[in-house]
């Protein structure tokens, strides 16, 4: 018994270490992100104030004013949430559709070309670039959104088609067998039996193509040159640029617009976690 309550409480104290380790590690990362929040609602001279100061006195808006104000950033957030809801919309409903083709059709090409699909995740995106660029500039596409929201709609990605077919491949054949025999088309097998069983994955999947075309940079830059269709990302460096670095007035703007267009993504995970966390487990690709 002695050994017994020795080795619990070794445990005991080993996970309490632990805690304390991640949470020491945790604030280490958090710390520069709460004081940018909280900055974002102090005045000038309190942001350069030294020592530094860490609560507002008082609080103003001022910040996201001067924000809203000095750059079109209502445009810039109007044009991002566009590229995004049209990104998952495409995404979702594409990657669907393939990966329940790959998950329950059955066909000798089938796994082949699964394989050669997973391939296509170990090409670098300049790879594909030049020729990508050539292809829309014939088409007079670049300047538009359609280089952004395209792909979406042509597959939705390696990634989300191998996530939605793991889950496919989880739920029993005879489920869909069964409707099959009373009458179902395989669409409304697909949207009454295999869709509602897997909102998790689905979850997962928006919340993917959310942070991923939200947090883009490279391509917005690349293909949109009219600053009227520019998205957060490339407004976001742009109003950077125009910062004199060590001019408070200039400095609370910048972190006030910096928090605006981390709150999204925030929200995404904050309202969605569950289901994210329970979609990467579930379907095998825990990480």
């Amino acid at each position: 018994m002695k050994i017994l309550r020795g080795v619990r409480i070794r445990k005991f104290l080993a996970n309490i270490l632990t805690q304390i380790v991640l949470c020491a590690v945790a604030a280490i990362f958090l710390i520069p992100f709460i004081w940018m929040f909280l900055a974002s609602f102090m005045t000038p001279p309190q942001i350069v104030s030294y020592p530094p100061k860490w609560m507002p006195q008082p609080w103003t808006l001022q910040n996201y004013i001067n924000g809203f104000t000095s750059a079109p950033f209502l445009t810039y957030f109007i044009n991002t949430f566009l590229v995004v809801f049209l990104s998952i919309a495409g995404t979702v409903l594409t990657s669907t559709f393939t990966a329940f083709g790959f998950a329950r059709m059955r066909s000798k090409f089938m796994k082949p070309l699964f394989f050669l699909l997973l391939s296509t995740m170990m090409i670098p995106n300049t790879v594909t670039l030049l020729p990508l660029y050539n292809l829309y500039s014939k088409f007079h596409l670049t300047n538009t959104f359609f280089p952004l929201i395209l792909p979406s709609f042509l597959g939705g990605g390696a990634f989300a088609v191998f996530l939605l077919r793991q889950f496919f491949k989880g739920i029993p054949k005879e489920l869909g067998e069964s409707a099959l025999l009373d009458g179902c088309s395989w669409v409304k097998v697909l949207l009454h039996i295999y869709i509602p069983n897997t909102k998790p994955a689905i979850v997962v999947v928006i919340i993917n193509t959310f942070v991923t075309a939200w947090n883009d940079y490279f391509l917005p830059l690349i293909y949109l040159n009219s600053p009227s269709k520019f998205t957060i990302s490339i407004g976001l460096n742009m109003f950077r640029g125009q910062i004199v670095y060590g001019n408070a007035t200039q400095t609370g703007p910048l972190l006030a617009m910096a928090i605006a267009t981390i709150i999204p993504v925030l929200c995404m995970y904050l309202f969605f976690q569950r289901y994210f966390v329970e979609g990467v487990t579930l379907s095998g690709v825990k990480g």
